[in-house]
């Protein structure tokens, strides 16, 4: 309970005591399939709402990855025949309030049409509440006498702090208005109503809520005034009084009278002039209409993309973009799952940001790359995720998300949005890191398995390029150059390490890309030409195989090396690579083509439709049919098709979901053919992809694109698709091989330079004649990529191979063991 001084601040109404039933069932959160996400478009206005099933669902505050409740709807009754509660027994209809502005309306409508509530939702356009304004209407089947007795009930479920468990609450008078107050460690939310409440009652879930209450006979009869840590549902009676419109209200502070001093000051303006603001404050968030021209839908859901995007970006941490303000399968999950999608994953975040250039808006973009400069780490890593404050929160490293800022940040640099700001240290970094641990990923972009990837190597030479182009502009000319070597590397060596040319998926296609290749027996030492490695698939069912071949595993990820240049559209091992993806991954929606990130994918809603429980089914994700359609960009062809299908995909609030069920209608648990399934929606990145697939559309050419990769290595490949050494002898100077004690190799080419790295200044000391003479040579700093050293053919006079080893001088200290590298003509 509250301490003694701030006890004598407030009216408490003490009512029936505190309720019974301490502590509540278990928390649980809730659906992450949403109509929408709402926000005031002001960054004063530091509050965020979802919702669905015609209801309010979290409220987030003061950032958006700290949602402050689970859902608040209203129960209506004639006091002695029916309670209905809005979610289950009213048909639901959603629209916008305008097609400008994130604020929603739900008609909600009795099924025996004897009335309808219309309920507008919007957030104060200055301040951390959110505002519903209720309209009771007669039904076509209504009448005065019904409505004049029907009796409209609130039920709120505070989650604050991130979790139902530990809430308490309590009923207060504040100027003669009955208001319910929540509380959790340092946040308090107050609801109240423009016309007050008749009755008000906190009471513990599943024990002393007011569902329990007014289903039992009708009536609202309990009224307890308090209800101390534990998992909450607070309910109030508004009191109509012949009245059939009224405003609710929701603030969240950092302490009681924050939380009222919103809350009744929100009310105390028509909502009318609130929605004005609000709308008027969206309508400067210019929409880019050019874009339209390109879409199947009028640009419907272009508008839509475009304000989600600019509603998940935090406003007390200016450019941090979350995944998306949803908790996957909700329903199922509880406190324990603190992070959902609400936290900042860099590939997603600049996913936004790259769509947000494309839609024009430089400085946004900027603000994004601000922001990742602020959360990068001292390696020049970036978390895998992290909260808004930048505390990391799973601990995977995936070099796609340490090169995608270099990316981002290129792009900026090319747009001269950059402004004043000197990003070389910043790049020099991220780059260094990627130098020390490339080309093998802990993680790929599915989070999971570790080796080379397709798609992450497409973003490592694609960053490594980029940065190697600024570091040029910084007059840092060698790092420039071993950049570009490190990836020509990476680039020569991609079809040896991501390939199999022994593919058992397809039978009239043997070569083609695999979605990851391990380290050969978990070991970071290979052999060329990738042969039945094992991959440990995560998130498979009970009882079913989780060990599979690399070769028997495919997703589309290496379209990436077309998005941004690596390789051509019409390499025929793309081509081929393509139709294996097409025979194992395509689904045939009602809307279109879909396809399934890989096979046997075990992340997405069970077998019998219910919720992801640490293993399921994957499903088919929208924004791969938008890679897809990258695709076709990148070969010339005609994607309204698919851009049509793309937008059929979204929900009637036009949110883009992460997956969609795949399968027949499951109507007992609420998924149809083509609709939602249980995971994020609305998906971030999906809208992101979306908007860039409109702007490639537009400009004939695939928007992400990094030119310099395409004149390097992507722009006449085609005409070399297997011909490795053709394709290098002719637009290589010089053939680099990497070796580095956390990768050493066996073997390099006659022509080639061996180039070794370490982290720390060393001396590398070798021999090609069995150690009757010896070499020394010093290597040389690339600041946070650490030390090179090189041996160029010319300096090698026996054919037949080097023995070398490593001296760190400053530690006096020898490497205890020699290398053997062969030397192939």
């Amino acid at each position: 309970m509250l301490a003694a001084p701030q006890e004598s601040l407030y009216r408490w109404l003490d009512q029936q005591g505190e309720a019974f039933g301490s502590p509540g069932m278990n928390p649980r959160w809730t659906s992450s399939v949403k109509d929408a996400v709402g926000t005031a478009y002001s960054a004063s206005s530091r509050i965020w709402f979802t919702v669905s099933h015609g209801i309010l669902n979290e409220i987030y505050h003061p950032t958006i990855d700290h949602p402050q409740t689970r859902d608040m709807e209203l129960l209506i009754s004639d006091g002695s025949s029916f309670v209905h509660e809005e979610k289950r027994d009213l048909d639901i209809n959603f629209e916008y309030i305008h097609p400008d502005a994130l604020g929603v309306r739900y008609t909600n409508r009795d099924r025996e049409g004897r009335y309808q509530l219309v309920k507008d939702i919007i957030c104060d356009p200055h301040h951390s509440v959110v505002l519903m304004q209720v309209r009771l209407q007669a039904g076509p089947n209504g009448s005065d006498e019904l409505l004049n007795s029907l009796k409209i009930y609130a039920l709120l479920a505070p989650h604050m702090d991130g979790g139902g468990a530990g809430n308490s609450a309590r009923a207060v008078d504040v100027a003669g208005h009955r208001v319910l107050l929540a509380w959790k460690n340092r946040w308090t939310l107050a609801m109240s109503a423009d016309c007050g409440f008749a009755r008000l009652s906190c009471g513990f879930a599943g024990a002393s809520d007011g569902w329990r209450d007014l289903t039992d006979n009708f009536r609202m009869d309990w009224q307890f005034g308090s209800a101390t840590d534990g998992n909450l549902a607070l309910t109030g009676e508004l009191d109509l009084r012949g009245r059939r419109e009224f405003t609710l209200g929701i603030g969240i502070g950092d302490s009681h009278h924050s939380a009222l001093s919103k809350t009744m000051g929100a009310l105390s303006l028509p909502f009318a002039q609130n929605a004005s603001r609000f709308l008027e404050q969206w309508q400067r968030a210019a929409s880019p209409q050019a874009l339209a021209a390109k879409s199947c839908d009028n640009g419907r859901l272009m508008q839509t993309s475009h304000n989600v995007l600019l509603a998940h970006e935090d406003k007390t941490y200016s450019g941090a973009f979350v995944a998306s303000a949803s908790i996957p399968w909700g329903q199922a999950k509880g406190d324990d799952d603190l992070g959902g999608y609400h936290l900042v994953w860099t590939r997603d975040m600049v996913q936004t940001a790259t769509a947000l250039l494309a839609c024009g808006r430089v400085d946004t973009a900027r603000r994004a790359l601000v922001y990742l400069a602020c959360t990068q780490r001292k390696d020049g890593s970036f978390a895998q995720n992290f909260w808004i404050d930048g505390r990391p929160y799973w601990t995977g490293v995936q070099l796609d998300e340490v090169a995608f800022p270099l990316i981002l940040t290129w792009r900026i640099w090319k747009a001269g949005g950059l402004g004043t700001w000197n990003v070389f240290p910043f790049i020099e970094r991220a780059a260094g890191f990627l130098v020390r641990n490339a080309p093998i990923t802990h993680q790929e972009r599915w989070e999971e398995n570790s080796g080379y990837s397709p798609s992450t190597l497409a973003a490592v030479i694609g960053g490594l390029i980029c940065a190697a182009e600024i570091a040029r502009d910084h007059q840092s000319h060698e790092f420039a150059e071993f950049l570009e070597e490190f990836a020509d590397w990476i680039e020569l060596h991609l079809e040896d390490w991501t390939v199999t040319n022994d593919g058992v998926l397809l039978p009239e296609v043997k070569r083609h890309y695999m979605r990851i290749r391990p380290p050969e027996s978990g070991d970071a030492i290979v052999r060329e030409g990738p042969g039945t490695e094992q991959i440990h698939i995560n998130n498979r069912p009970p009882g079913t195989p989780y060990e599979f071949e690399a070769r028997q595993i495919v997703d589309a990820g290496f379209l990436e090396l077309v998005r941004y240049g690596v390789r051509r559209a019409d390499d025929p091992l793309m081509v081929d690579s393509l139709k294996v993806v097409d025979a194992v991954l395509k689904r045939d929606l009602p809307q279109g083509p879909a396809w399934l990130r890989y096979n046997f994918d075990g992340y997405g809603q069970g077998a019998d439709g219910g919720p992801y429980r640490s293993y399921g089914q994957g499903r088919v994700w929208p924004l791969l049919t938008g890679e897809r359609a990258h695709y076709e960009v990148a070969a010339g062809r005609d994607v309204s098709a698919l851009i049509r299908t793309y937008e059929q995909y979204a929900t009637p609030g036009n949110m883009l979901p992460e997956q969609l069920w795949d399968e027949p209608d499951r109507p007992e648990v609420h998924l149809k053919f083509g609709g939602p399934a249980g995971s994020a929606c609305p998906l971030v990145w999906a809208h992101a992809e979306y908007l860039k697939l409109l702007r490639s559309a537009l400009d004939g050419r695939v928007f992400d694109r990094i030119e310099p990769v395409y004149r390097r290595y992507g722009r006449v490949h085609g005409e070399h698709g297997h011909a490795r050494s053709a394709h290098h002898d002719r637009f290589h100077k010089k053939i680099v091989e990497i070796f580095s004690l956390h990768r050493p190799i066996q073997t390099i080419t006659a022509n080639a330079t061996l180039r070794l790295l370490n982290e720390k200044r060393f001396e590398l000391i070798w021999t090609d004649n069995q150690w009757r003479t010896t070499n020394t040579v010093q290597s040389r700093s690339l600041g946070s990529a650490g030390f090179a050293a090189d041996i160029p053919p010319s300096y090698r006079q026996n054919p037949s191979g080097l023995s070398l080893t490593f001296f760190w001088p400053e530690e006096n200290r020898w490497l205890g063991r020699n290398y053997e590298i062969g030397i192939e003509e």
